[in-house]
């Protein structure tokens, strides 16, 4: 029987399907896949990014905008939102992913942008199914090409010049298994699935010791559990810079 709380994600079925999937795979260590309620704490981070980082998503930092009048009227993302969710490019009730089906998953990577390396995250979702990831690469090549029917259409979605074909590089560099992130972002869950199922992992187990831990202050939505033994040692990237973000 399904706890109670993990009704919370809508989808929790589902989600259990999938982190059993994943489980046997053996691509990930046991001890990394999170329960139902850290994959909860992990939505909920994704909630917060959403409302104060939301720059972060659906934008880009180095390409232009295309020049034709539906990419420059698609920028403005809250007029993008609804043509995403008809082409079912994003999910709203599934900020994990581990909902989604591989067609979907499939269907984001070509229609919503993403930026940097942002690819990798839904790569490694896809990576039980890489026939899937086959598909992205085909079909990324004939959108550049301009040979998919669509090609027009998706290329203004995602807004930004160039993107399906370094969609197009990105996969078969993971294909080919030469894809690599760099250092200071393997282990940020907002660019590799790895790392969310870590975060994830790390947190409290129950809602009980999640609302101890908050009481404590060891628990935050942004930055999930830390103990204060971990809050008093300085991390790498506090020698390098006296104030945070």
């Amino acid at each position: 029987m399904m706890p109670v709380h993990s009704w919370l994600l809508l989808f929790p079925r589902r989600i259990d399907a999938r982190l059993a999937e994943l489980r046997a795979s053996g691509l990930f260590p046991p001890d990394e896949i999170p329960n139902l309620w850290q994959v909860q704490l992990g939505v909920a981070r994704m909630w917060h990014r959403v409302l104060f980082r939301s720059e972060t998503i659906g934008t880009c930092a180095e390409d232009p905008v295309r020049s034709t009048w539906r990419a420059k009227l698609l920028e403005k993302r809250p007029l993008r939102f609804p043509f995403l969710l008809l082409e079912k490019a994003v999910h709203p009730l599934d900020f994990s992913g581990l909902a989604s089906s591989p067609e979907r998953i499939v269907a984001h990577l070509l229609g919503a942008h993403h930026d940097g390396m942002q690819f990798h995250y839904d790569f490694e979702l896809l990576v039980t199914h890489p026939e899937r990831l086959a598909e992205v690469r085909d079909q990324a090549r004939a959108i550049a090409q301009g040979t998919h029917p669509r090609s027009e259409w998706l290329a203004d979605l995602v807004v930004y010049e160039g993107y399906h074909r370094k969609l197009l590089a990105a996969v078969e560099s993971y294909l080919a298994g030469e894809l690599q992130v760099p250092a200071e972002l393997r282990d940020d869950p907002d660019i590799v699935f790895a790392a969310y199922l870590r975060w994830c992992a790390r947190q409290p187990k129950t809602p009980r010791e999640t609302w101890a831990a908050w009481r404590r202050g060891e628990f935050t939505i942004a930055e999930g559990w830390r103990p204060f033994e971990a809050r008093a040692a300085p991390s790498p990237a506090s020698s390098r810079v006296s104030v945070r973000g």
